[in-house]
């Protein structure tokens, strides 16, 4: 099946999400949060995975009061397929099916190469690389089996990093390598799913300061400049906040971007160019 042509729809319309159902990975804080916000402000219902369900389960009430949408939140675990499945059918059954799928779940310790075990390198890559991989392939699976409309197809959005550009910092060659898979496997992924009416898009955010990063960025050794002044001195010249990103991640989800398919977004204030 083809993308829908929308050069007929309004601009309302095409921002609009009202009508379909989303599910984060990882949305319980930070960007997660931030990007389930703006769905459902646009009137996505979402679900919200976050490997603390106290978390999901907070910030889906939230949601779901501020913005008048159906909010579920339920623990997962990215690196766990079965655990992955399971939100992903929840989504279908209490929601009504699925449209949007965001793939937020990450983690970046920091681990000289040399001291690097290969347990810390194989679960960077089971969140990093291999959750992308299923969490595509669960919400995929869903997207191409027809429900009671009739309608199949969607959008799946990655959220890579300016790391799937570049070498980023010493002691993040895990997170580095898994964010360039991520973002090859962005574009493999675009390619086997279009003929499903899917649409496959990466966003690539630099530094923004959320619980994680900031914990990160209190641990850069001394004499290393921390990224919030590397931000600064960017073309931009201020550091990014959550809602940056979160609102090219709305343009993906949305039919704005109902041409696009494969490419990465780099939502990094100029920082990488």
């Amino acid at each position: 099946m083809s993308i829908a042509d929308v050069s007929g729809k309004s601009l309302a319309e095409l921002v609009s999400l009202r009508g379909r159902r989303a599910v984060v990975t990882g949305g319980g804080r930070g960007l997660g949060r931030a990007i389930a916000l703006r769905l459902a402000e646009a009137g996505a219902d979402l679900l919200i995975g976050d490997i603390d369900e106290e978390l999901a389960v907070t910030a889906a009430k939230q949601l779901a009061e501020r913005h008048g949408v159906r909010a579920i939140g339920t623990a997962m675990d990215v690196t766990d397929a079965a655990s992955v499945a399971a939100a992903a059918d929840l989504a279908v059954s209490e929601l009504g099916g699925l449209e949007i799928w965001v793939n937020n779940a990450g983690i970046f310790p920091s681990v000289p190469l040399l001291e690097m075990s290969e347990e810390t390198w194989d679960q960077v890559f089971a969140v990093n690389a291999r959750g992308v991989f299923v969490g595509a392939r669960e919400a995929a699976r869903r997207m191409s089996a027809a429900g009671p409309s009739g309608v199949t197809g969607g959008a799946i959005v990655n959220i890579i990093s300016t790391a799937g550009f570049r070498g980023s910092a010493p002691g993040l060659a895990a997170y580095v390598g898994s964010k360039h898979a991520a973002r090859g496997l962005t574009r493999e992924l675009a390619l086997e799913l279009a003929p499903l009416g899917i649409r496959v898009l990466g966003v690539a955010p630099s530094y923004v300061p959320t619980e994680g990063n900031m914990m990160a960025a209190a641990a850069v050794p001394a004499g290393e400049l921390p990224p919030t002044n590397l931000m600064l001195n960017g073309p931009v010249g201020r550091i990014g906040v959550p809602d940056d990103i979160a609102r090219v991640v709305l343009f993906c989800a949305s039919d704005l971007a109902a041409f696009m398919t494969g490419s990465t977004l780099l939502a990094d204030g100029g920082d990488t160019a």
